[in-house]
């Protein structure tokens, strides 16, 4: 597996815990729930920015680095129900983000895949 797929993998599962936890505890327990995962998206998009050596195809890094900018800023700036539903909120987007970015990942990994074909002679032949 490459690493993109289970950095982005970790992020969707890191928000989809934090969706389920933003609306099943109390929201100064999901804040610090939501800094935490926060703070876990910032260093897996350092890792993928870092692992991709800034290609075009690391917006997604650039985007999740963001949300978990504002996912760290939310959760310590607001307090009660406002800080419920932006810790969802930012939950819902991490996993939007990780989600787009493995799409992204997997069509062109399936396309470069379906556009090339190996002949006997080892070369490579377009379809």
């Amino acid at each position: 597996m490459s690493p993109k797929y289970i950095i982005n993998l970790l992020i969707v599962v890191a928000g989809g815990f934090l969706v389920v936890a933003s609306r099943a505890f109390a929201p100064d327990i999901a804040g610090w729930l939501g800094l935490g995962v926060g703070l876990l998206a910032l260093v897996l998009a350092g890792v993928g920015l870092a692992a991709s050596r800034l290609q075009v195809r690391s917006i997604g890094y650039g985007a999740t680095a963001l949300v978990g900018i504002w996912t760290v800023v939310s959760s310590v700036v607001f307090a009660g129900s406002a800080l419920g539903w932006l810790v969802f909120a930012d939950a819902v987007a991490l996993v939007v983000v990780a989600l787009v970015e493995l799409t992204v990942h997997e069509v062109t990994t399936e396309r470069v895949v379906h556009t090339l074909v190996v002949s006997k002679t080892g070369e490579l032949q377009s379809v």
